[in-house]
């Protein structure tokens, strides 16, 4: 079975066929303005799993996923913390953040996660050919894409132009020719007004103004829009294969995006839209400004990566999500199973009881069947729950076996663990046989109660029990480091 996806440009299920060598995608990253939450991994997980299964199919990937690291949001937290002196402060510190949990979700690294700030020379060039072919205009230092000129504007979004609502501040909407032409650049700085709409302190009668650029047209920012049309064509060409993003950039940023990049390159730019549901509290966008998220930090610390992995695969990619305690717990209950029958399998499979000569056709025929339901509902859509349900079928055929045999296959459970890590491991990006699972801070609290110990043994002199606990650690991947300052440690 071909893999098929459901293109939100044509609202169509359409087999996919890559333009070239290489599956090109990308990814609507982050605006690094805040503490990520479980709706922005939502993304990410998804995203991750889509890209992971392209390679595991045979195809290779090129992933770029951005860091808007240039906003109004950011520039408004300027002065919050001392150390954040300007923009690009608080950015650093919320993209170090993003690339921590990453990690922490056991996400595959992006080929390049490209910022804004790098890629300004990029833009204005982008801005200057939209201009030159008649789609863009300046005003009063600023310059607009002007959406009469792109006939399919509204293509993605279902909707007809003099049905659009203006796009832009207030004080812009003057100077367009059309109130829903949407800036490619802005002259000066963040208005006082925007950094009081999204301020979280109280800036007194000196409100910052973010970071400004020289430019044909003086001094200014970027738009948002125009950053994801050239960061794409910069990293990866001016048609890409599949563009992902959440539901709520459907308009107006995705139908941006496809409106000044077409226009400035007379090509399609992107072959297959795919959006994400949204995760909801109560029937609620999780987000920042609704002020009802729950944050990838504390949700790793009380979860750990496997748990919330496995609720994201509960419900399809395009489907909305909802998160709660319930669901939580369900997950957990669910990734348990999964992990004991893997460990069981291992066991089982490592054991003098595992031999050559003993064949179970009912496992060796559910390992088989896992790999075929698994593979046609990836290609169904990367439907992940239908997925999840085959590699959770196997956990049934492992512990009929174990429960059955006094003598265990090899053969069949050699391959029952082949395939859950490699459809749980590569593809899904579950970390069996890991110690990843809830508060990820014990195991930090744990090495610091021994080095308390450690550190009374050489206080009073007893220095061979304290070498002994430096090299117990040791062997357990925890690297010991001794300072004037005291110790200091870090996992291998």
């Amino acid at each position: 079975m071909a893999l098929s996806v459901t293109n939100s440009l044509t609202d169509e299920r359409e087999e996919f066929e890559p333009t070239g060598e290489e599956v090109l995608v990308y990814v609507c990253g982050l605006t690094v303005s805040d503490d990520p939450h479980l709706g922005h991994a939502r993304l990410w997980t998804h995203a991750d799993v889509i890209t992971r299964w392209l390679d595991y199919a045979g195809y290779d990937v090129r992933h770029v996923e951005n860091f808007t690291d240039v906003n109004e949001k950011i520039a408004a937290r300027i002065g919050e913390r001392p150390e954040w002196e300007t923009e690009a402060d608080v950015a650093r510190h919320y993209i170090s953040q993003v690339i921590e949990y990453m990690r922490g979700l056991n996400l595959a690294r992006a080929t390049v996660y490209p910022r804004v700030s790098e890629h300004i020379p990029e833009i204005i060039d982008l801005v200057e050919t939209l201009i030159d072919a008649g789609h863009a205009y300046e005003a009063n230092g600023s310059v607009y894409f002007d959406v009469t000129s792109f006939e399919d504007y509204g293509t993605l979004s279902n909707q007809q132009l003099d049905e659009l609502e203006a796009q832009g501040e207030p004080d812009e909407r003057s100077e367009k020719r059309n109130p829903a032409d949407f800036a490619l650049w802005k002259a000066g700085g963040v208005s006082p007004d925007a950094i009081a709409e999204h301020a979280k302190h109280d800036h007194g009668d000196d409100p910052p103004s973010g970071q400004t650029w020289a430019s044909p047209w003086g001094e200014g920012r970027p738009g948002w829009h125009i950053e994801c049309s050239a960061m794409s064509m910069t990293h990866l060409a001016e048609t890409i294969d599949i563009h992902i993003g959440g539901h709520d950039l459907v308009f107006p940023h995705h139908e941006n995006e496809i409106a000044q990049s077409e226009a400035a390159t007379g090509q399609r730019f992107a072959n297959y839209w795919l959006h994400t549901g949204l995760l909801e509290t109560d029937d609620e966008k999780m987000s920042s400004s609704l002020g009802n998220f729950f944050t990838v930090e504390a949700a790793l610390d009380e979860y750990g990566p496997n748990v919330i992995r496995t609720f994201y695969l509960a419900t399809e990619y395009g489907s909305k999500q909802t998160f709660s305690e319930e669901a939580m717990a369900e997950a957990e209950e669910r990734w348990e199973r999964l992990q004991r029958s893997y460990d069981a399998a291992v066991e089982a499979c490592d054991s003098v009881d595992a031999t050559a000569k003993t064949a179970d056709s009912e496992l060796r025929a559910a390992v088989d069947d896992t790999h075929e339901a698994f593979t046609a509902a990836m290609n169904d859509d990367f439907n992940v729950r239908e997925a999840m349900a085959a590699l959770r079928s196997l956990t049934n055929a492992v512990n009929r076996h174990l429960d059955s045999h006094t003598t265990y296959d090899y053969h069949g459970l050699k391959r029952a663990v082949e395939t859950f890590e490699s459809l749980g491991g590569e593809v899904f990006g579950l970390q069996f046989g890991a110690e990843t699972d809830g508060d990820v801070g014990l195991a930090s609290d744990l090495v610091e109660l021994l080095l308390d110990v450690r550190e009374a043994d050489r206080e009073a002199g007893n220095y061979e029990r304290a070498d002994e606990i430096r090299d117990s650690l040791a062997d357990l991947g925890v690297e010991v480091q001794d300072s004037d300052d005291g110790p200091t440690f870090r996992f291998e």
